[in-house]
């Protein structure tokens, strides 16, 4: 099965059972294969299905394993990156069409929990956006105007329930929360119900797309070579910074970042139930769980983000709690934390649709930008209609194969590029008595680098710390105890086992 994807637990998963499905067999044709079990994947697979088509999901680890069940599960439609970023970018009816892309990506989600009868605590509410402690009131004024012109349910309010502290805000209506894993399994039952064939265990390495002129469908490859499944088009719903179908065309324009969450006790009613977030940068966001245990809510904040393999420490957390109790006065302790990963586009959308690849008939889904539930919804229902043939107005803005020309990719380039002097820097630790156990760290031996982890046991683990991908130097989270690539977002288990792509094979034992 699929690497732990860290120590840390979601508190999605703590009061769920999501179902188990068998590996997969090779030699099965599908119309469709998904690959991918979260959101994207499920919401693919379901409306595929109800379009009349046969469906098959894959995916190493169980439903929801990947960044799913790590989300904050903001159900929002205002952009992650801001209105005012989007037009600056792009123009007007760009954001004008991501905004309702998104809105009817909570619609939607609406509609399958009502249709499939599926509980998982849906809840619209309205979203609040504050300069908080220390931010810009200015950052406000310039984003009403936009948003506006988006088509934005939004106001400007002279104070924020339960902040009084806060100032002035913008209040965004008809927004939503949920509980994601609950959520899931009403979806994955739905798939089944409607057909679907849910297969896990295995990982996939390779898409290659349809080559109608000779008749070829397009296969999938798991990481083993030796199972190979075929399909009329393959689906990859994985969200990874580099798609498994491309190796070149995506991963300069998108970039992964790790992101925080805690969640601290709150009186019932002492907090609105409403979305939160902040001016900063990286900004803060909360929402109530929305469930009572002992008298009392959970708030649950999140940010602190940072380029995944750069600087992941347990300070992100206590600078969290710190602001938590700074705004939100009424918390009490801390019942909860954990990690996870979003996509960062460079232009501040997603890339979904047709795959850049020799291919034919392969769709991606990648470039969340914080907004992975909607995002992934979203990019089902375009998928859905580009292989049906409808047209759909949001495939031109969300167009995998546009080239994005600004500061921030070539910030992304510099970044990369400043990775690789790792080479020539000295280890993290000379020697590997220098780890405690549950540690991990880089040591230089001769002209190479390796990965070193000391288990419980006192083991010691050896790896190359090169990864498999494009060769960076990868960084120990100590967050997670993995392995994360600077450049490109892979992850890493403690013992080197791939748990996230863009790459597909382990970090390479070094005793061989």
């Amino acid at each position: 099965m699929k690497a732990q994807d860290g120590i840390t637990v979601p508190i999605w998963t703590k009061s769920i059972e999501l179902p188990e499905y068998p590996a997969p067999d090779g030699g099965v044709h599908a119309e469709v294969i998904v690959v991918g079990a979260g959101i994207s994947g499920l919401t693919s697979a379901y409306l595929l299905a109800k379009q009349g088509m046969s469906v098959m999901v894959l995916d190493e680890g169980r439903i929801g394993s990947g960044q799913t069940e790590r989300t904050s599960a903001h159900l929002a439609s205002i952009i992650d990156d801001r209105f005012a970023f989007i037009e600056k970018q792009h123009d007007e009816e760009t954001s004008r069409l991501a905004h309702e892309s998104h809105a009817t990506a909570i619609n939607k989600i609406e509609q399958i929990i009502h249709d499939e009868e599926i509980a998982c605590d849906f809840t619209r509410l309205p979203a609040y956006f504050f300069a908080g402690p220390d931010g810009d009131e200015k950052e406000l004024d310039d984003e009403f105007e936009p948003a506006k012109r988006a088509g934005a349910q939004v106001q400007i309010v002279k104070t924020i329930p339960a902040l009084p502290h806060a100032g002035r805000g913008l209040r965004f209506d008809n927004q939503a929360r949920f509980h994601p894993c609950k959520y899931l399994r009403g979806l994955a039952k739905a798939c089944e119900s409607a057909g679907v064939k849910i297969y896990t265990g295995r990982r996939v390495s390779d898409v290659k797309g349809a080559d109608p002129k000779n008749d070829a469908p397009a296969r999938v490859t798991f990481h083993d070579n030796e199972q190979v499944l075929t399909a009329d088009h393959v689906v990859v719903a994985t969200n990874v910074p580099t798609p498994i179908n491309d190796w070149v065309t995506i991963y300069l324009k998108q970039a992964a970042y790790r992101t925080y969450m805690v969640g601290l006790q709150v009186p019932v009613n002492a907090v609105p139930d409403a979305l939160y977030w902040d001016t900063a940068d990286p900004y803060h966001y909360a929402r109530l769980l929305g469930e009572v245990v002992d008298g009392y809510d959970t708030l649950l904040v999140g940010g602190a983000d940072h380029k995944t393999g750069q600087g992941a420490d347990a300070s992100h957390f206590d600078r969290l709690v710190e602001w938590t109790r700074a705004v939100f006065p009424e918390v009490g302790k801390e019942t909860c934390r954990w990690s996870g990963q979003v996509v960062e586009p460079v232009d501040g959308l997603g890339f979904i649709g047709i795959a850049p690849t020799s291919g034919e008939r392969v769709y991606v889904i990648t470039g969340d930008s914080g907004m992975g539930l909607t995002h992934g919804t979203l990019g089902a229902m375009l998928i859905a209609d580009l292989i049906a043939g409808r047209d759909n107005p949001w495939q031109k803005i969300y167009d995998p194969s546009r080239t994005p020309v600004n500061t921030e990719l070539l910030s992304e380039i510099a970044n990369t590029t400043k990775q690789y002097v790792d080479y020539i820097s000295s280890g993290e630790i000379k020697s590997e008595s220098d780890l405690e156990p549950g540690q991990g760290g880089i040591m230089r031996s001769g002209l190479s680098k390796l990965a070193l982890y000391r288990d419980h046991d006192g083991k010691i683990h050896r790896m190359s710390a090169v990864c498999p991908h494009l060769k960076c130097i990868v960084h120990w989270n100590g967050v997670e105890k993995s392995w994360d690539c600077p450049c490109h977002g892979s992850r890493f288990d403690c013992t080197g086992r791939v748990v996230m792509g863009p790459a597909f094979s382990n970090l390479p034992d070094a005793n061989q």
